[in-house]
């Protein structure tokens, strides 16, 4: 094992130590790329779109079809770096972070809880575990969404990037393990989010190659698409009528991720061709990034502004509230006497009524060295925080307190959580895999209480920010604010199931479809009136 861990770290040195070509994309014509921002200075778009992850990818694709679209992501190509591209280099991009560049920006929230934000192409999709499952169906009917073009945006997605995975092992043991725990029926392959265990849809492919949703920009009008890589946007422009700001968006400014932060750039919007009216700004940065931004361009709390000198564009509290993160709890199992490769979940385990969530994997802590957690989630935890600005560098995390577990609520159901996740990590399935005696620890009441607390820990589906409803409309426009959207994980009110990926593609897909059909019909409506005129 230990020869093996020498040719991995080797075939890890090599990888990347060169820069492959695109033609990692599966053979798509990727579009245009460039971290030259003396390129996109002064230029104006149909639609800029902040932020090429998860659901920024999918956005720009669709929108391709019949404009200009310039992308501008903050981190770099996944496709100058295949470690994050490998499914055997699963968990690796999440230990080397470092202040500008790297794939994965580590934060700590104000609660002390270490935590990740993607910071590449593609987003979190390019460096998380791959599990790809939909969102329930009340979920959906929550939020508002047309059924139909809500399946036909997922079909879209999973039919370019998702296919059934190989289960290993580990992942077998793992299924095996969630089944005597009670978390019934077995539902085989499913991509749905239904109770029960379940095999759901993989990003990687037969060959271990990771799909991300920067694949999906392959599938747009290549001349259509400008991505600007390793460019963070400062703030959003405003049209100016005299001295004052309108509230209606005109560009961005931005700066080089890795440069100085009073070296400024802009980008514009321009007019829509055929139609008279305007494009927008979508706000596709994340659920830390797209509030943060905001808050910088002026919208958002007026005292919190003002004590960072940043003008006030519009007074508007929410920005940054109902942030919320899925309080998980991992139980470390015991390896036996070989050290486990990376191993991504494929088996999830969903029980009590939607409420938990359970997943194993075999992460690395270290070149060679691995560890191997069953862990839980809280679907709907009570406890909800809020996101404030930390600096005026738009690089600079924001501050983030999601207050895991405030609610007694949360703490109630935390303590179900551990009983059912030592029940899946001390069953007989796990313990064979790693060849031990199964174990059932029972803890009492005090006790699984202070061991959440001590615990808690991130899911990494973290959420909010720019809630639907508070912030943004249906349509996902900012209330208050022209020519300016948000399409992304900080519209939601709560994570929509296993993980947020699935559904955030699908997000990107629909609003993108979404935005085509309400622009034919303003045309159309503008044709009629002009002909009723002539």
């Amino acid at each position: 094992m230990e020869l093996l861990h020498v040719l991995l770290a080797a075939s890890y040195i090599l990888l990347v130590s060169f820069s492959p070509s695109s033609s990692l994309c599966q053979g798509k014509t990727l579009p245009y790329m460039t971290p030259d921002v003396t390129k996109i200075s002064g230029r104006s778009f149909d639609y800029i779109i902040v932020g090429g992850g998860t659901a920024g990818c999918p956005l720009a694709a669709t929108l391709s079809k019949r404009y200009s679209v310039l992308v501008v992501e903050r981190g770099s190509s996944p496709y100058e770096n295949p470690s994050v591209l490998q499914k055997k280099f699963y968990g690796f991009p999440l230990l080397q972070t470092d202040e500008f560049s790297s794939v994965s920006q580590s934060f700590i929230s104000k609660d002390g809880v270490s935590n990740l934000r993607g910071r590449v192409l593609g987003g979190s999709s390019t460096i998380g575990g791959g599990f790809y499952g939909r969102a329930s169906d009340a979920f959906v009917r929550r939020a508002g969404w047309d059924e139909e073009l809500v399946k036909e945006s997922y079909k879209w997605v999973e039919s370019k990037l998702v296919s059934k995975p190989e289960l290993t092992k580990w992942q077998s043991a793992v299924k095996f393990g969630l089944l005597e725990a009670g978390i019934l029926p077995y539902n085989g392959f499913s991509l749905e989010h239904v109770e029960g265990t379940k095999m759901g849809g993989t990003l990687f492919d037969h060959d271990g190659r990771r799909r991300t949703s920067a694949d999906l920009l392959g599938t747009g009008n290549p001349d259509n698409i400008v991505v600007l890589l390793n460019a963070t946007v400062k703030n959003i422009i405003f049209h100016k009528k005299g001295t004052e700001n309108e509230k209606t968006v005109h560009g961005i400014r931005f700066i080089k991720s890795d440069g100085n932060a009073s070296q400024t750039y802009e980008a514009y919007l321009q007019q829509l061709a055929n139609s008279g009216s305007w494009g927008d700004v979508i706000l596709s940065a994340g659920a830390l990034g797209s509030p943060q931004i905001l808050l910088l361009s002026g919208i958002g709390p007026k005292r919190h502004l003002k004590s960072f000198g940043i003008p006030l564009v519009l007074d508007f509290p929410e920005i940054g509230q109902e942030m919320i993160d899925n309080p998980s709890i991992s139980v470390l199992v015991e390896s036996g006497p070989e050290v486990q490769l990376p191993d991504p979940p494929q088996i999830a385990g969903i029980a009590e009524d939607f409420k938990f969530i359970v997943q194993g994997l075999i992460l690395p802590i270290s070149i060679n060295a691995t560890i191997i957690p069953i862990a839980i989630k809280l679907a709907f935890p009570a406890s909800k925080g809020k996101l404030e600005l930390n600096s005026t560098d738009p690089r600079q995390n924001p501050l983030v307190e999601f207050n895991y577990l405030a609610k007694e609520k949360d703490m109630e159901e935390c303590v179900k959580m551990v009983q059912l996740v030592e029940r899946v990590a001390g069953s007989k399935s796990i313990a064979g895999f790693l060849e031990m005696e199964s174990n059932n620890n029972s803890k009492s009441p005090h006790e699984l209480r202070e061991f959440c607390k001590k615990n808690v820990r991130t899911f990494y589906h973290y959420h909010g920010g720019c809630a639907v409803g508070s912030v943004v409309d249906n349509n996902y426009r900012v209330h208050g604010v022209k020519r300016l959207r948000v399409v992304d994980g900080s519209s939601f009110l709560e994570s929509p199931g296993t993980n947020p990926t699935a559904t955030l593609m699908m997000l990107g897909r629909y609003q993108g479809i979404k935005i085509l059909e309400e622009n034919t019909l303003h045309e159309q409506s503008k044709s009629n009136h002009n002909q009723t005129h002539v």
